[in-house]
């Protein structure tokens, strides 16, 4: 069951394949609180100010090979984070990352997907704990957010996300095309991003920034021993 210590980290590296990155305030009206500066550096106040807000929930669908997945998350400032990713062909987990661990949680059909059905049995209802790999937290702001990849971006006109005034910002590299829509009211947070023609094209929304996200660890008596998923016991 080695695929098992990888799951959560899967869940976040599509979301930010997505995204493609995996402030300031404004009250100004109908003024733009851009003017004047390039896309790219639209792109860089929105990374910062999404970064630095710490918490925030994120929730949209990849599709991969045909298939369709849903993703929900809601990740604390300290880096822990507690999520759902699946579809009605492979199963559905939900995923949980507290300090130095991850757990994961799915239903039959994601676990039979896995393991084969004396799987599913064995982790109906529970949770698998593993080490989380690395320093940093598997929802580190810092990946999600990072600006490395916002380059030559071109602007188009002004919309709106859930009723929020937005900049778009495009960029197209090949095939693939990504959206960036910009908060223009208050900070510039990143609203939603859109990814087309890609190997895993998606969307994924923003929303709550700033706001306090618990993450707490299952009772131990509903989580699994990794060593007896590797026993077979």
């Amino acid at each position: 069951m080695a695929a098992n210590r990888k799951l959560l980290a899967v869940a976040v590296v599509c979301a930010a394949a997505v995204i493609g990155v995996t402030g300031c305030t404004s009250d100004s009206g109908d003024k733009d609180p851009f003017e004047g500066m390039s896309a790219d550096k639209i792109a860089e106040k929105a990374s910062k100010a999404s970064k630095d807000a710490g918490s925030y929930r994120m929730k949209g669908q990849m599709k991969q090979k045909g298939e369709v997945s849903d993703i929900e998350f809601a990740v604390a400032e300290s880096g822990d984070c507690t999520g759902k990713m699946g579809s009605s062909k492979t199963g559905k987990a939900e995923f949980l990352s507290v300090g130095k661990f991850t757990y994961s949680k799915g239903d039959d059909k994601f676990w039979e997907s896995k393991g084969g059905g004396s799987t599913a049995e064995l982790l109906k209802g529970r949770w698998v704990k593993t080490p989380a790999e690395g320093d940093k937290a598997v929802c580190n702001p810092d990946d999600m957010f990072s600006n490395k990849n916002l380059k030559k971006l071109k602007r188009k006109d002004d919309t709106e996300v859930d009723g929020t005034k937005a900049a778009v910002l495009t960029r197209k590299k090949g095939a693939e095309t990504t959206t960036f829509y910009v908060a223009m009211e208050g900070k510039p947070y990143f609203l939603k991003v859109v990814n087309k023609g890609a190997d895993g094209p998606g969307t994924v929304t923003f929303s709550d920034y700033g706001k306090p996200v618990v993450v707490k660890a299952p009772p131990a008596k509903d989580v699994v021993d990794p060593e007896k998923l590797s026993s077979g016991s």
